[in-house]
């Protein structure tokens, strides 16, 4: 697990990696491409060898760092070997239950876990993990909520206390999960237009325990700026139902300060 500069998590863990959505906003996909190298592009024939009787293949397993060769000809770790294609990092698993203190982990921040592409396995084996290291808080996030509904529905699964299920949306017309059956919570990053929360085609916010908002990092050049009314609305809609707020610190030079940056769980 690393230590994170993400506002509302201590730590980031990403037993998975990889995404196939393709937002032309997304930071993980750069960062990825940017650390790539050993596998990259490719599967080494003795790798596939050796996993060809393997549950979790395909598409990429991982049981030990990969190696990238620099430019200089020194070796350091691929933490991305096959780029943002969705890795399968085992050796991973086993870091929440080292870690003693209680973190609020971020759980896959460089994938979506709930990709209609990952595996069942993959995610059962993740989750089974965080349930075994009960001491963290786990938040989980992804673009295609329907996932949640078939491990409940489907599965029989029951959600644990301290895992919090979040729904990853720009706009309005994005799904997300509405429940109060247990912990959820939504991320509008990057906040892309208005939010009018008594619309017909939209529900309030009440089912949900927590809100984030922020804006797009880096210089795309259709980058969209959100307006501080856009804001107003989301945050206004929140307090209402007693729904807690957290601005990311992106949106500082659009709503000044001091940012509204609550907890549901009372302090970080």
């Amino acid at each position: 697990m690393n230590k994170t500069k993400i506002d509302w998590a201590d730590r980031t863990w990403n037993p998975v990696t990889g995404c196939k959505f393709g937002c032309p906003y997304c930071y993980a996909k750069k960062h990825a491409q940017r650390f790539a190298g050993g596998g990259y592009g490719k599967r080494n024939a003795m790798f596939i060898d050796k996993y060809k009787d393997d549950a979790f293949l395909p598409p990429y397993v991982l049981d030990e760092p990969q190696l990238a060769k620099t430019k200089i000809g020194w070796y350091r770790e691929a933490p991305y070997p096959f780029g943002f294609e969705p890795t399968l990092h085992r050796y991973r698993l086993k870091e929440p239950a080292q870690e003693k203190k209680p973190q609020n982990i971020f759980v896959c921040s460089m994938a979506d876990l709930f990709g209609d592409w990952v595996p069942d396995e993959w995610i059962k084996k993740v989750l089974k993990v965080c349930e075994k290291a009960p001491q963290h808080r786990y938040l989980f996030l992804t673009k295609n909520p329907k996932k949640y509904k078939e491990i409940i529905e489907k599965w029989k699964y029951t959600m644990p206390d301290n895992f919090w299920f979040g729904s990853s949306v720009s706009n309005r017309k994005m799904p997300a999960l509405w429940t109060n059956r247990f912990n959820t919570f939504l991320s509008i990053e990057p906040l892309q237009d208005s939010w009018e929360c008594n619309s017909y085609d939209y529900p309030q916010f009440e089912p949900l325990r927590w809100v984030i908002i922020g804006a797009e990092t880096g210089n795309r050049k259709e980058k969209i700026i959100p307006k501080r009314e856009w804001i107003e609305k989301i945050v206004f809609q929140c307090h209402k139902i007693s729904i807690p707020v957290f601005m990311k610190n992106n949106l500082q030079k659009i709503w000044g300060e001091p940012l509204i940056q609550e907890y549901p769980w009372g302090n970080k």
